[in-house]
């Protein structure tokens, strides 16, 4: 018994965009074969409709087709002598404007749990020269890093002196928070002020119920 030789994927050429298959690729590499123009033309056009053919939920779409023409000189390493037709512009990626590449943002790795909104919100406080505005903005900062912390480190204890003393080395030392402010009023917005006229509104309510109730048994 003769030795079977298998093909193997693995050596094959590998597929340029695997979502047609390794067909429609051989496909156009013969077209590139061929020698007439309008031959070779027609072969292609013919591909095209195969293709638009695999994904037929595509047909509704305006340029899927100028898609498939993309995708077949992509397929065919741009060394393709077709016309594809008129209105769609075929270039190599490297003759294509590219977008600027945009730099990863840098934030020191030791406040890097704070977000790298916080430290451009430090800065715009620094320059800040109403003094009474900028207070308030730094507080405000405060207690969102302080909000954060407990999120990055749920086991350790947020302490306002861990975030004020931050806010001043961000800063590079040109904020501080007095030590007597706290930084918990965006955790707990109510003011014992406003739990105390909270309670006095609804014991003097229930006074005023008490006598209409006494005035009526009266009556």
């Amino acid at each position: 018994m003769k030795d079977i030789q298998f093909d193997y994927n693995s050596q094959r050429d590998n597929l340029i965009i695997p979502e047609y298959g390794r067909h429609v690729q051989r496909m156009i590499d013969y077209i590139k074969t061929v020698a007439d123009k309008e031959e070779r033309q027609a072969y292609i056009e013919t591909v095209v409709e195969l293709m638009l053919q695999i994904f037929p939920q595509t047909k509704n779409i305006d340029d899927y087709r100028d898609k498939v023409w993309k995708h077949i000189f992509r397929i065919a390493d741009y060394d393709l002598d077709v016309t594809p037709p008129d209105g769609i512009s075929i270039k190599k990626p490297d003759e294509q404007s590219r977008p600027e590449i945009i730099n990863y943002p840098k934030t020191d790795t030791k406040y890097r749990h704070y977000g790298n909104n916080v430290q451009h919100l430090i800065d715009k406080a620094a320059t800040m020269e109403d003094n009474e505005i900028r207070d308030e903005f730094i507080k405000t900062i405060g207690a969102y890093m302080k909000l954060a912390y407990k999120n990055w480190n749920k086991e350790h204890f947020a302490n306002d002196e861990i975030i004020k003393q931050d806010i001043y080395n961000m800063s590079k030392g040109k904020l501080k928070i007095d030590s007597s402010v706290s930084l918990d009023h965006l955790t707990n917005p109510s003011t014992g002020g406003n739990r105390r006229r909270k309670k006095g509104s609804s014991q003097s309510s229930g006074s005023s119920n008490k006598k209409s109730y006494k005035s009526r048994r009266r009556s």
